[in-house]
């Protein structure tokens, strides 16, 4: 058994992280803020899906507030972290920067601090397919160089992948970031495209198409992500003994440090997506054709190689399954 700390325990992804590694019987300690940059009441009723389950305990803590952190890991004593809290989201980042600094950067801290500070064995954290920017090599490798990022959102998880590699080196703090390839299924976030979309179909809403519908992502299913959120926290972050500084692997380093994507390597373009989503909920969709939103990018194509080969990570779902799957789960939900 495992002792862990989970950030962002009544998050989308984290909550499903949670019941994968507590099905396995691990002991898993969940914290989240439980803002309210969505509805809270879906984060509690996911939060209701962990409570009472054997291995499962919850705090509500901002991981920005830097004294209840420091306490939490000096009483607790992790083996592990998997750091999945973060203010998330391209398009509120134009509207309310600050809240960006101070979960994804000043949070971030905390985490490095208190894994540096309490003989954590392994931190693995989320960083971001928005990374990539204004890269336009496809498929997206962790081998490339991401210093173009084109929202604050962005930038924040670049700086996130810098700070891990520093305290990597400085301290030999094994850490791995996964830069997550457009997530959905079941309990997701109300701020993203296919719940949205979901909810305007049903209500006989318009719906927004960015970029005339021609914006292509890399869908990837819930359960296969965390699945390899899983794989990765076991797998501790080891130095790539043929690193070279002459000609440096942006992916690994010569301290114990890797990043990988984490992704289904099948990019879909935001048309299918909406036809296959319409199929699914017996509704046609009225289209309101949009240009691109600043702080965007046309495609998301994600490499998972490395993390193949690492830990066997093979995503599964296919997105007409995944999409029946979240459609089921909305219906069941929502009541409709």
């Amino acid at each position: 058994m495992t002792k862990l700390l989970l950030t962002g325990a009544a998050g989308f992804i984290g909550s499903h992280v949670a019941i994968t590694l507590l099905e396995r019987g691990d002991d898993v300690h969940g914290i989240d803020n439980l803002n309210d940059y969505y509805d809270p009441t879906l984060k509690d009723a996911r939060l209701a899906r962990l409570t009472g389950r054997p291995g499962f305990t919850f705090q509500k803590l901002d991981v920005a507030d830097r004294p209840g952190m420091e306490a939490l890991f000096a009483s607790q004593r992790f083996d592990k972290v998997i750091h999945l809290a973060a203010q998330a989201g391209v398009r509120y980042s134009l509207e309310n920067p600050h809240a960006y600094i101070d979960s994804n950067i000043v949070g971030f801290t905390n985490i490095l601090e208190g894994c540096r500070h309490n003989g954590v064995q392994h931190l693995t954290y989320a960083s971001s397919s928005s990374v990539y920017g204004a890269n336009e090599a496809m498929p997206f490798s962790v081998h490339q160089n991401v210093d173009h990022p084109l929202s604050l959102y962005a930038a924040t998880k670049k700086a996130n992948e810098l700070m891990a590699h520093t305290y990597s080196h400085l301290y030999k703090l094994p850490t791995t970031g996964l830069r997550f390839f457009t997530v959905y299924g079941p309990w997701g976030r109300p701020d993203m495209a296919m719940f949205l979309f979901a909810k305007a179909i049903l209500s006989g809403q318009p719906i927004d198409v960015f970029n005339n519908g021609q914006m292509r992502r890399d869908f990837t299913f819930i359960d296969d992500i965390a699945e390899g959120v899983v794989r990765t926290s076991d797998l501790v972050a080891s130095p790539n003994a043929a690193w070279d500084g002459k000609l440096p692997d942006p992916g690994t380093s010569a301290a114990p440090y890797r990043l990988y994507n984490i992704g289904n390597h099948n990019p879909v373009e935001l048309l299918y997506l909406i036809e296959t989503l319409e199929k699914a909920l017996g509704r046609t969709a009225t289209k309101h054709m949009m240009p691109m939103q600043m702080g965007d990018v046309p495609a998301t194509y994600a490499d998972v190689e490395a993390l193949t080969q690492d830990t066997g990570f093979t995503p599964a779902t296919p997105i007409e399954v995944g999409v029946e799957r979240f459609v089921k789960w909305y219906r069941d939900y929502y009541k409709m």
